[in-house]
């Protein structure tokens, strides 16, 4: 039994993104899982730029695909589902910042980054873990709005347009952005 279902699995790696929605969409399983094993990385990427390594980012990613889940149905093709899983990705990002700017500000404390773990693989040496950690710790401390434009141009490296459209930006508002966040980050490093 294992053998087939390895087969199974291994021609799903080649099957086109819309055969996946399609049998998605009919209740299989397998080719949901599939979906999920190609866009993971992607989402981890995302979420944890933003969030930091964090059990946040964990629980965010995993939401990413319980609501693409949901709402695949309402996928209509017209960009790429790599888009659209983008796209749900920065918005439950989004309201989980959001979230904690209100859960903090009803106790006026402010949002430290002791909450947020960094882990680095064991392979670097410290210099690269310690260089690691400052830019997250950079990155964390910026305002989300250009945060994200830093994350998704920067570490994801998509393109401007591809960023203006997955945030639902016009083009000349991700180049401002990016430049301000740059800045931005410039800043919050020299005084790291």
């Amino acid at each position: 039994m294992s053998i087939c279902y390895s087969m199974i699995n291994e021609s799903y790696a080649v099957v086109e993104e819309k055969e996946l929605i399609n049998a998605s969409l009919g209740g299989d399983k397998r080719a949901f899982g599939e979906i999920v094993s190609r866009y993971q990385r992607m989402v981890a990427r995302t979420v944890k730029g933003m969030l930091g390594d964090s059990v946040f980012a964990e629980d965010i990613g995993q939401e990413v695909f319980i609501k693409l889940f949901y709402s695949l149905k309402e996928f209509r093709g017209e960009s790429k589902l790599s888009t659209y899983i983008q796209k749900i990705a920065v918005n439950l990002t989004l309201n989980e910042i959001k979230r904690r700017k209100r859960f903090f500000s009803m106790f006026s404390q402010k949002a430290n980054n002791e909450m947020f773990e960094f882990e680095v693989a064991d392979n670097e040496t410290e210099e690269r873990k310690e260089a690691s950690e400052i830019v997250n710790k950079a990155l964390l401390a910026m305002d989300p709005k250009f945060r994200i434009i830093l994350t998704m141009r920067m570490l994801q490296g998509y393109s401007t347009k591809e960023t203006a459209e997955i945030l639902d930006l016009p083009l000349g508002t991700v180049l401002s952005r990016l430049s301000r966040a740059q800045e931005q980050l410039r800043n919050i490093l020299i005084k790291l």
